[in-house]
């Protein structure tokens, strides 16, 4: 008998679900108290806690709507067309091999300039030499703060930027922070932390996977 009435309430739980199942819905009208929506081309009118195909109506005044779709509420005007059905983003990878000085090296791009990276997980930004800088046409004692860097021969002057896009395959990402650092070192741009923060990095063997995360 408890397997029964489990079986049956199971049954009835795809059915409401599948009957809820809405791609979009439209706010027409808003009265105190009242709305009319478009639910899939179906028009509706919900009263303050009146439900419909999985929409509720929490409030409503002249001028907004409180809704509860899909057990979350929030504020809709006139006019406002919300569209519920959702589409899974696709993943974007990149997969960097070891070469044979044992670095991790690969194509891409910054501010739409060509450049090829030293991928860097021990470097806390993308960094690159002063002499680099001025190949790719950045402006950083203009647009840059002064600032100080540590590397392997110690302290030297450097510049805090902002590089509109950087590049690595087909991941992409805009406004990172970056440093140029003053001489002819790094003789790679380094792509550092604030672009590999933003994504899911892995190590296996000799191969590295870079993941947009987003």
């Amino acid at each position: 008998m408890k397997i029964l009435k489990f079986l049956i309430a199971s049954i009835f739980s795809l059915i409401t679900f599948s009957a809820f199942s809405i791609e979009q819905i439209e706010v027409q009208a808003l009265m105190p108290g009242m709305v009319v929506l478009l639910i899939d081309g179906s028009r509706t009118t919900l009263k303050t806690g009146n439900e419909s195909q999985g929409v509720k109506l929490i409030s409503s005044t002249t001028k907004t709507a409180v809704l509860e779709i899909n057990g979350e509420q929030k504020s809709y005007r006139m006019g406002t067309t919300v569209n519920t059905s959702f589409q899974q983003r696709a993943v974007v990878t990149e997969r960097v091999m070891l070469d044979d000085y044992g670095m991790f090296r690969s194509y891409g791009s910054i501010n739409g300039q060509s450049v090829k990276f030293l991928i860097d997980t021990g470097a806390s930004s993308v960094a690159m030499s002063a002499r680099q800088a001025r190949k790719l046409g950045i402006l950083y004692r203009v647009d840059g703060v002064e600032t100080r860097a540590s590397t392997a021969s110690g302290t030297v002057k450097a510049w805090s930027i902002q590089l509109k896009s950087v590049r690595l395959g087909k991941l992409h990402e805009q406004n990172v922070p970056g440093m140029v650092i003053e001489g002819d070192y790094p003789k790679q741009v380094l792509l550092g932390m604030t672009f590999l923060n933003r994504m899911k990095v892995e190590k296996e063997g000799r191969i590295m996977t870079v993941t947009d995360k987003k």
